[in-house]
């Protein structure tokens, strides 16, 4: 089977071409996003690897169909992308890899939690600089803080186990509670009274039509003044304009992003050299409460290597039982 990897850095390319050698798959490593753009890259392949910002639109998956495509696998857990019945009509399955490090995910959230909080990004520079002075370093405790969960999948159950090690209160929401979490002393309540209560929200929830834009300027109002949020599942799931608005009134205290709506423009190159052409954006950099990495949540040695090895799999299985729990369509 012949595989044409796009949206592939130097670090994709080995982790996957270590699981790849001595079996039937031969992959073709592009660094380019799939997009209409880049649709004539597949001619003369069986199969599509695809991650997070790559646009397999509808118009897109018809024309992989054209060119002889029958299989998608995407290199992560989450598929907003890919236009799944359009796949589905065209006859093209869809894997993803469901379970590659919830951890990874969870521990990367914690980490923005205490950067905001105890503001050692400030503090790195001002060391540098010679400068040991502790005003406007000041934090506050972990333990007894509310903590709010907004999804509760493999991913937001690792981040409330944590949190509760910190001796948080944990407060979650999902359409489908977690025994085990409950079993845990985590608390189900509904939506609304989780943005009331909670001190620190975090998101771990898909990107869907339901929770598109699920932190606004109307559910900003509920919640606590000076409220911590994190997201580090999908860029839209905050509305960045609304979210701006909420930290020039102080609504919003703090604000850690491991993602944003608009990053398929920015994230995994490197901006360094160029003007990025996002005023949003550059407007939210400007906060010193506000703390943005280039969706690097999922990257550990871990995660790399169980998403090569699912993929892997997915694209030598795709038609076992075994592989039926990472098919999408």
């Amino acid at each position: 089977m012949k595989i044409a990897v796009f949206s592939c850095k130097p670090y994709d390319k080995r982790t996957l071409a270590s699981y790849a050698d001595n079996t039937a798959l031969s992959m073709t490593y592009f660094e380019s996003r799939l997009s209409m753009e880049t649709i004539s890259l597949v001619k003369d392949f069986d199969a599509v690897s695809c991650f997070v910002n790559d646009d397999v639109n509808a118009e897109v998956i018809h024309l992989l169909k054209q060119q002889g495509v029958h299989t998608i696998a995407l290199r992560c857990a989450g598929f907003n992308n890919v236009d799944l019945d359009a796949a589905k009509a065209e006859g093209i399955k869809v894997f993803h890899v469901p379970d590659y490090s919830p951890t990874s995910v969870a521990e990367h959230a914690v980490a923005l939690i205490m950067t905001l909080n105890r503001k050692t990004h400030r503090a790195y520079h001002r060391v540098k600089e010679g400068n040991f002075a502790l005003e406007g370093l000041l934090g506050f405790n972990l333990e007894g803080k509310t903590v709010g969960c907004i999804g509760t999948g493999r991913i937001g159950a690792a981040f409330c186990r944590i949190m509760k090690g910190f001796g948080c209160h944990v407060l979650c929401y999902d359409l489908y509670p977690s025994q085990a979490l409950i079993d845990q002393g985590c608390q189900y309540i509904p939506l609304e009274e989780l943005y009331q209560k909670s001190d620190i929200i975090s998101l771990h929830c898909p990107l869907n039509t339901s929770t598109h834009h699920l932190i606004n300027k109307d559910s900003l109002k509920k919640m606590k003044d000076g409220v911590m949020i994190i997201n580090t599942s999908r860029g839209a799931l905050v509305h960045a304009q609304e979210a701006i608005d909420s930290l020039y009134n102080g609504k919003i205290g703090y604000l850690g992003l491991d993602v944003y709506e608009q990053e398929n423009k920015i994230f995994f190159e490197d901006m360094s050299s160029h003007i990025i052409q996002d005023s949003v954006f550059q407007l939210m950099l400007t906060f010193p409460n506000v703390v943005v990495t280039g969706h690097q949540g999922y990257f550990t040695i871990e995660a790399l290597n169980h998403i090569a090895a699912t993929t892997v799999d997915n694209l030598l299985h795709h038609q076992h039982e075994d592989s039926g729990s990472r098919q999408l369509a």
